[in-house]
């Protein structure tokens, strides 16, 4: 999973046997666009994932995994303390997440 988002897309497409125009066309983008994601000059986005995953006959949890690390490591590259900045942003997924599932379960009765 060292491989970029578009690194990615564009070996699963290759093996595939697709041509840009293909792929592109069924995730309704420009095949210009689609070559920039696959370049990394581009961002692609979430709504994409399920018609990629599709068309290229893959896993869209690992599809998703790869772009939202994608995100992350863009936020992070040029920190020097990441390891500590994602052991906070856990906890902190945690702490929202207890926090609104606990919201949820609240009754005004």
């Amino acid at each position: 999973m060292k491989k970029s988002f578009g690194e990615l897309i564009r070996e699963y497409r290759e093996n595939a046997g697709l041509p840009l125009r293909k792929v592109a066309a069924h995730i309704d983008i420009d095949t210009s666009t689609l070559s920039k994601i696959e370049r990394g000059e581009r961002s692609a986005n979430k709504d994409m994932i399920p018609a990629l995953a599709e068309i290229l006959a893959v896993s869209e949890h690992d599809l998703t995994l790869s772009l939202l690390s994608d995100n992350v490591v863009e936020s992070l590259i040029s920190e020097e303390n990441t390891s500590e900045i994602l052991k906070v942003a856990e906890e902190k997924i945690k702490y929202y997440r207890s926090k609104n599932y606990q919201q949820g379960k609240l009754s005004f009765e």
